[in-house]
C-alpha cells in the first residue's frame, strides 16, 4: 500500500464529506493505493455516523472512535499504530490542511528518501494576536531548544515512513514535537515543504491560547527527556553532589570557625546561631533529596510497563 492518510479530529461534522471527496480525487488522480483513517477523538456531534456513513461507501475508509476526548497526540497514536501505507500522511479535518500537496510529500518520502516531512505554512490565514505571533515565538523556541530547524512544528500536515510512525511514542501533547521525536528516536533526514494554508471553512478553532502555555511546557519537558530520560541520575545527581558538597564546605566553615574562636580564647556563639549552620543544613538536605529523586527515577524508568492512554469505543474496517 503507498499511502495511509491519518486524520485526527474533533467535531468535523461539516467538513468530513468534502475531505474525504477531495481526497479521494487526489488519489485517483496519482493512482495510489491508499487507506484514510479518521481517528474520532470523542466528538459530541455527528462525525462519527459520517465516517460509518463514508466507509460503508468507500472499503478504503476506516475509523476509530475514542470513548471521549483524549487529546490529539493519542489520536496520532492509535491512527501511527494502525497504518499500513509505506508512508503516512497526517492532516487536520477542518480542509485548512490542502490535499493536493499529498503528492509532493509523498514523493519527498518516496523519491528523495526523507524520513520525515513537515509542513511550512508559510502564509497563514489565522487571527494574527491570538495564532501568528505566539506560533512564530513558539517555533523560534523550539528551534533554540531542539536543534531541529524548522518554521513551523505544529503544522498537521506531515509526511513520514512507516517505520517513523512505529517507532515514535506520540503521549501526553507531544504531538507538536513529533520531528523532534523523531530526531531523538534516531531519524536524522528531517526535510520541510512551504504548504497552503487555507482559512476555515466550517466551525471554530478547536485550540486556545492555553496550548501555547501548554507548548513551552511541553518544550521544556521533552528537552529534559531528551538530555536526561534515559539516566536522570545523571541530572539529579550531579545536582544532589553539588548541594551536599556545598553543605559539607558550610559545615566544615562552622567547625574551623569554632575550633578556631576555641584555639584564640575568644568567645564562642551557639552553632544554631551561625547562619551557616542552616545554609549547610538546607543544602545537605536538599542534596540528599535530589539523590533520591535520581534514584526513583531510575527505578521507574526500569520499572515502567506501557498503558493504555485512550480508550477505543468501535472501530470501522479494521
Amino acid at each position: 500500500m503507498n499511502l495511509s492518510i491519518v486524520i485526527p479530529l474533533l467535531n468535523e461534522e461539516e467538513s468530513l464529506h468534502e475531505l474525504h471527496n477531495w481526497i479521494v480525487s487526489v488519489m485517483e488522480k496519482n493512482s495510489y493505493s491508499y487507506e484514510i483513517l479518521f481517528i474520532d477523538d470523542g466528538s459530541t456531534d455527528n462525525s462519527w455516523p459520517i465516517i460509518e456513513t463514508l466507509s460503508h461507501e468507500n472499503a478504503n475508509v476506516k475509523g476509530i472512535r475514542f470513548m471521549k476526548n483524549f487529546g490529539k497526540s493519542q489520536a496520532l497514536h492509535a491512527g501511527f499504530a494502525a497504518a499500513k501505507g509505506d508512508v503516512v500522511i497526517t492532516m487536520d479535518a477542518d480542509l485548512q490542511d490542502d490535499p493536493e500537496e499529498i503528492p509532493e510529500l509523498y514523493a519527498m518520502i518516496a523519491n528523495d528518501k526523507y524520513d520525515l516531512v513537515s509542513g511550512w505554512k508559510k502564509k497563514r490565514y489565522d487571527n494574527v494576536v491570538m495564532k501568528n505571533l505566539p506560533s512564530k515565538l513558539f517555533n523560534w523556541a523550539a528551534r533554540m531548544t531542539s536543534g531541529v530547524k524548522l518554521h513551523d512544528f505544529n503544522c498537521g500536515l506531515k509526511s513520514y515512513q512507516n517505520r517513523v510512525v512505529k517507532n515514535v511514542e506520540v503521549s501526553g501533547e507531544m504531538h507538536r514535537y513529533i520531528p523532534v521525536l523523531a530526531k531523538n528516536a534516531g531519524f536524522k533526514k528531517i526535510g520541510e515543504k512551504v504548504v497552503k494554508h487555507r482559512a476555515r471553512k466550517y466551525g471554530e478553532t478547536k485550540f486556545g491560547m492555553n496550548r501555547f502555555i501548554n507548548g513551552f511546557l511541553d518544550l521544556i519537558t521533552i528537552w529534559f527527556l531528551s538530555r536526561f530520560g534515559k539516566q536522570p541520575m545523571h541530572l539529579f545527581g550531579a545536582l544532589g553532589s553539588i548541594m551536599f558538597v556545598i553543605g559539607f564546605l558550610a559545615a566544615g566553615y562552622i567547625g574551623a570557625s569554632k575550633l578556631i574562636r576555641l584555639y584564640d580564647h575568644e568567645p564562642t556563639i551557639l552553632v544554631t546561631e551561625n547562619p551557616w549552620f542552616y545554609i549547610s543544613l538546607a543544602t545537605m538536605i536538599i542534596g540528599t533529596q535530589l539523590f533520591l529523586a535520581g534514584f526513583l527515577g531510575e527505578i521507574i524508568l526500569r520499572a515502567r510497563q506501557g498503558n493504555d492512554r485512550y480508550k477505543v469505543s468501535d472501530t470501522v474496517n479494521l
